[in-house]
């Protein structure tokens, strides 16, 4: 059992990296960016192209190169979500709350198959792999590459933390998520400041991409999908926008999928997901920590 709650923290934590980026740019500008699992597969797909043309496949590389590539994918990927951000979403940014959710729905469709036509649609195996060697503690197996993301997602919880609520980038986001337009008047460039929740946003998700790859070994065009539901499902149990409740609310649904799973069996895994996404928007509609998932008026 304790190695089933482990599993579970494990994937949980992997699911709170991913929708980290949901809840910043939910916070700022109150926008449900669908897109947002595909910049994860984006980011894979990157740093198989990073990690291909520094030889990986060859002959391996070393831990150096290993954290150069995850931030050339990081910044790749950052830039990606700033371009989507001015080309998609700026000009619509006056517009109904439903013409900007058709275009995420859209601008998610458009990275898929985007991919899809230059990378091709069969899986593509990753040039490297953790290492799989784990220690036994109790009864649980703990591996080094498990280790090292749940301290990296604590890690970004922790720098997230500090941007946001110690920085003056970070005042800047709080204002403009209460009152854009005061801020704007109050001498806030509006327009930088999402460029940048979108830039560390999707910077956030490439790098959980690229660590998918490489601790799973196999990618796709269209990994991105779930993985998307289920860090929105992940920021609405914690209340979507809260970087504390994101992070709680990603551990609680891989529990949930974990336990599930050893009881009813792997295939309910996607079912206990969404099961879960009902229940707390009809029971509390607001997630753990109280921040509202619809529209503000």
């Amino acid at each position: 059992m304790l190695q089933v709650l482990w599993n579970g923290i494990f994937v949980g934590s992997f699911y709170a990296l991913v929708a980290l980026g949901y809840g910043m740019v939910y916070g700022v500008i109150r926008l449900l960016n669908f897109a947002h699992g595909d910049l994860y597969m984006v980011g894979a797909f990157v740093g198989f192209v990073v990690l291909s043309a520094l030889g990986a496949g060859a002959g391996g590389v070393g831990i150096p190169l290993l954290i150069l590539a995850l931030l050339a994918t990081m910044l790749a990927t950052g830039l990606l979500g700033v371009a989507l951000e001015r080309l998609a979403y700026r000009p619509l940014r006056g517009s109904s709350r439903l013409s900007l959710l058709i275009t995420a729905v859209g601008a998610s469709f458009a990275l898929e198959y985007g991919v899809r036509l230059v990378a091709g649609a069969d899986p593509q195996v990753y040039p490297v792999r953790f290492d799989r060697a784990a220690i036994q503690v109790l009864e649980v197996r703990l591996s080094g590459e498990q280790l090292a993301l749940i301290g990296f997602a604590l890690a970004l919880m922790g720098a997230l933390h500090v941007l946001v609520s110690r920085t003056r980038r970070g005042r800047a986001m709080r204002a403009i998520a209460l009152d854009p337009r005061a801020s704007a008047l109050m001498g806030i460039d509006v327009n930088a400041v999402v460029s940048q929740t979108f830039f560390i946003g999707s910077a956030l998700a490439g790098a959980a991409g690229f660590m998918a790859g490489a601790y799973y070994g196999k990618i796709d065009f269209l990994m991105g999908f779930v993985i998307g539901l289920k860090a929105f499902t992940a920021a609405v149990i914690g209340g979507i926008g809260n970087i504390y409740g994101t992070m709680a609310g990603g551990i609680l649904l891989g529990l949930v999928e974990s336990v599930g799973t050893s009881v009813l069996g792997g295939q309910w895994r996607d079912v206990l997901t969404f099961g879960v996404l009902i229940l707390f928007l009809s029971i509390r509609p607001t997630g753990l920590w109280g921040t509202p998932v619809a529209e503000r008026a």
